[in-house]
């Protein structure tokens, strides 16, 4: 069954298809369609998966062995197999899933790889304004069809600011500190994108957001590097997580993966940083951003080894093979190319699961080139560990910018980062993400993506101790006041970017340029009415710091922006008064009105029972009636919106 047959299903429809299946039927509608549509494609790789292409290196086969069911939770990664892999995966109400995989015997006597992850197979987002969901009080429904598509970066942090208006204080988050094995080769959550999944036993991982941003690539790095010697790892493409093709991506694939090596200090996006070196599953080798041919192709179920021979004379050669056939050498660095510091094996994947061999006892699945030892397998001397990760909260800090769009938040945090790479800052902003969507999709849609996933991986951020900075408008008193509230416990600077006036229209016309959008001029002009800058409180901010005029001078020069704005802003529509008939009863001038049985005797010529019935009710209840309807003007009283902040 397609996925847009089973969207278009009534939730009725979901639920007694869900039901048939054995399957949790509790949940909105989004949750529902996940749901069917991961167990439709469960039993249909159920049975694809019995037709798949044997391995193309080995050319011949014996009969298959009897199958036996492993538990991808408790059996460790194991050596590769050419018979197919049937793997089902169940989203329960608990959003656990519980793999098995289908293996069968070769020749060699080895079980066959498991493919499975221990990972959550799809997310329902929390919220989907794509959809048209409520997402702040009366927000921008009237702005959208009068700014019209030009809107840009300003627009969606301001929209996503809105949401903390109206939005309850966080709870404050538990302290969990959490022992790390040092000598442990694993993946890092530490040293990866947020948005990056690592799976329980840290040897797998996926895309956090697969299901609404399948087009964001995310990286991790392994803990543990090398500066000497043959050493290699292996890496598998667990499974596609997309098996449909979004129709705003038709011109792109729809899933990439990219392994290799890169140094500590080098961008997590695998192939586009100068030390940084991938194998890219198109078949292509790249570093720098620079893409050549290179190897094959490889797809579900491939397995890539990775491995780097450090010479004495500080040269590097880094190689790779697919199903233990080997590619060649895609790099060879000198000393003058790459400076003397360890490489770390690193992933770079986009709606797709991967899992590497960190198993120090286990057999490689495909043995290596000769010579080659296994990083896992390398004793602690031989081995670089990278900066771990802070114990707790306390040990961490958070900037949060503020400042009008254009005003060089962004800059200032860049240039902070660098000063201070000890600190190992993690920026979270619209450009940082937009940064990890490498291709795919108009602009104003990945804008719109990358705003969701933004909310919730600051939430994310205040649960993971790190050093972040959130670079974002952060103009509204309550969307700051929400997200310091978040960060409790961390270390929190309040960074205010507000230039002069002159200044501020020039670099706002040079980002404007740059980034080839335009700022539509009464938008910004809502956003001056809007905004309000942050003063020093004890109980929501540690630091106050304003990096260009004085708080003093800030506060008079926004004063005037905001005279400005409101005097060229056009005045703000009214809520239309009129109600329906309906909801505008007024007293019956003689009682109560007339039952529809009075009403019929009235027709009938029956007038004197009826005004009698009237006179006998008033006399009666006359107090009921007259209350009654006098209290129903406060249920329909519109309260409406002042300003600005709710029709941008």
């Amino acid at each position: 069954m397609k996925l847009t047959d089973i969207k278009k299903l009534k939730v009725p429809e979901l639920r007694s298809r869900l039901k048939e299946l054995g399957l949790d039927v509790k949940g909105l509608k989004a949750e529902l369609v996940g749901r069917l549509w991961s167990a439709s494609e469960a039993g249909q790789s159920g049975v694809d998966s019995e037709e798949e292409p044997k391995l193309q290196n080995d050319t011949s086969r014996t009969p298959a062995a009897p199958t036996e069911t492993v538990d991808v939770r408790t059996q460790s990664p194991s050596p590769p197999t050419e018979a197919g892999v049937t793997t089902r995966s169940e989203l329960d109400h608990t959003r656990e899933v519980t793999d098995s995989a289908t293996q069968t015997e070769t020749d060699t006597g080895l079980p066959a790889p498991q493919r499975g992850s221990e990972l959550i197979p799809e997310r329902v987002p929390e919220y989907q304004a794509e959809q048209g969901h409520a997402e702040g009080p009366r927000e921008d429904r009237r702005a959208q069809s009068s700014e019209g598509m030009a809107r840009g970066r300003a627009f969606y942090e301001f929209k996503e600011e809105i949401r903390y208006k109206r939005a309850k204080s966080p709870q404050p988050a538990v302290n969990r500190e959490e022992a790390e094995e040092e000598d442990e080769v694993r993946l890092n959550p530490y040293d990866s994108h947020l948005h990056f999944e690592v799976g329980p036993d840290c040897g797998c991982g996926q895309p956090r957001f697969w299901a609404r941003c399948p087009s964001l690539w995310s990286g991790c790095r392994l803990t543990h590097g090398v500066l000497q010697g043959r050493v290699g790892f292996e890496v598998r493409l667990e499974r596609k997580l997309l098996t449909t093709q979004p129709e705003e991506q038709e011109d792109m694939d729809p899933y990439g993966l990219r392994v290799g090596w890169s140094t500590a200090d080098a961008s997590l996006l695998l192939g586009e940083d100068e030390f940084s070196f991938a194998y890219d599953g198109r078949g292509k080798k790249v570093s720098g951003g620079m893409e050549e041919d290179f190897g094959e192709p490889f797809s579900e179920g491939d397995i890539i080894g990775c491995y780097a021979s450090f010479s004495t004379d500080a040269a590097v050669e880094l190689s790779f093979q697919k199903n233990g056939r080997f590619m060649g050498v895609a790099f060879s660095l000198n000393a003058s190319v790459l400076p003397r510091c360890p490489l770390f094996p690193h992933v770079l994947c986009k709606s797709c699961s991967v899992r590497f061999q960190l198993d120090p006892t286990a057999p490689p699945w495909y043995p290596g080139p000769p010579g080659f030892t296994s990083l896992a397998a390398l004793s602690a001397g031989q081995r670089v560990r990278s900066t771990s990760a802070p114990s707790s909260r306390a040990q961490c800090e958070v900037l949060l910018m503020v400042g009008l769009p254009g005003s060089g938040k962004s800059h200032w945090a860049r240039t902070h980062m660098k000063e201070h790479p000890e600190k190992q800052y993690r920026l979270l902003g619209t450009e940082e993400l937009l940064a990890c969507m490498i291709s795919g999709g108009q602009r104003d849609s990945r804008l719109q993506q990358a705003s969701q996933c933004l909310t919730d991986l600051i939430k994310m951020a205040a649960q993971t101790p790190a050093n972040y900075i959130l670079d974002q408008c952060n103009v509204l008193f309550s969307a700051r006041r929400h997200k310091l509230q978040l960060f409790t416990g961390f270390r929190r600077r309040v960074v205010v970017v507000f230039p002069s006036a002159d200044e501020w229209k020039r670099r706002l016309f040079q980002h404007q340029k740059s980034d080839g959008e335009q700022i539509p001029e009464t938008a910004l002009l809502k956003l001056q009415v809007s905004c309000s800058l942050p003063e020093q409180q004890s109980d929501l901010l540690e630091e106050l710091q304003y990096v260009e005029l004085p708080q003093e001078q800030a506060q008079t020069l926004l004063q005037e922006y905001k005279d400005e704005a409101r005097r060229l802003l056009p005045p703000v529509p009214k809520q239309d008064k009129k109600k329906p008939r309906l909801h505008k009863k007024r007293p019956h001038p003689h009682g109560p009105p007339p039952s529809r049985r009075m009403q019929w005797t009235a027709l009938n010529g029956w007038t004197d029972a009826r005004l009698n019935m009237q006179s006998w009710r008033q006399q009666q209840q006359p107090r009921y009636w007259s209350a009654a309807y006098q209290d129903q003007g406060y249920y329909y009283r519109d309260f409406g919106d002042s300003g600005y902040e709710g029709h941008w």
